[in-house]
């Protein structure tokens, strides 16, 4: 999902730089990729300039340039190549679920795998300075509306399509909430986990926030 960055320079690169083997390009674009989706979750996308991301490649700006016409160009191949995976991720494993329950649990697990392992692409998914513009938020509002269709069925039957639908996206923002927080207070809890240690955390959050949507969800009456 969110890519290792790569800091080998070709040609660009800038003076000074000791001579390096001059990356393909399918190489470069996914260093080019990295870096900017490194500096649009620290920055924010409207901080973030194209000179900023070819710097930072170690590139010139007219290199960076011919792999994407405009910065909006980059971002938005960048957040839709994001959400595609994260999109992906919960298909699966929704779709290897043996019912409802644990359908949502393992949809849940993989959300919350991209927060514990890839913070830099919720970072970028869910940034705040894009609000406002529907072309840079679709790629969000289509992780949000798929991970409702996935908490759809388990809200109790008799409601009013428009009643689950805003109760499945309510449970969407606690998982938004959940992720800000854990992120938030990760120092507190100490660095360097290991995969599987990574693994057990996003399995541990999943599980919570199914057991509350499988109690509260299933018992909430018609108006």
């Amino acid at each position: 999902m969110a890519r290792a960055v790569r800091t080998a320079n070709d040609g660009g690169a800038g003076l000074g730089a000791a001579p390096v083997r001059r990356l393909s390009a399918g190489a470069r674009r996914e260093q080019l990729f990295d870096v900017a989706l490194q500096l649009f979750a620290e920055r924010g996308y409207r901080a973030t300039t194209m000179d900023d991301i070819a710097e930072a490649a170690g590139v010139t700006k007219p290199l960076l340039y011919q792999h994407f016409s405009s910065k909006r160009g980059l971002y938005l191949e960048l957040v839709d190549s994001v959400a595609a995976e994260l999109l992906a991720a919960i298909a699966e494993a929704a779709g290897n679920a043996e019912g409802p329950r644990q359908q949502v649990e393992r949809g849940f697990a993989a959300y919350f795998r991209m927060v514990v392992t890839h913070e830099a692409a919720f970072h970028l998914l869910y940034g705040r300075d894009v609000t406002g513009d529907d072309e840079l938020g679709d790629p969000l509002r289509r992780v949000e509306d798929a991970i409702a269709e996935a908490i759809d069925p388990l809200i109790a039957a008799g409601l009013s399509p428009e009643h689950r639908r805003q109760l499945a996206y309510a449970v969407v923002g606690m998982a938004e909430g959940v992720s800000r927080h854990w992120i938030a207070t990760r120092a507190e809890r100490g660095a360097g986990r290991s995969g599987t240690a990574d693994d057990e955390e996003a399995e541990r959050l999943a599980a919570r926030l199914a057991d509350l949507a499988w109690a509260g969800l299933r018992s909430v009456h018609a108006d």
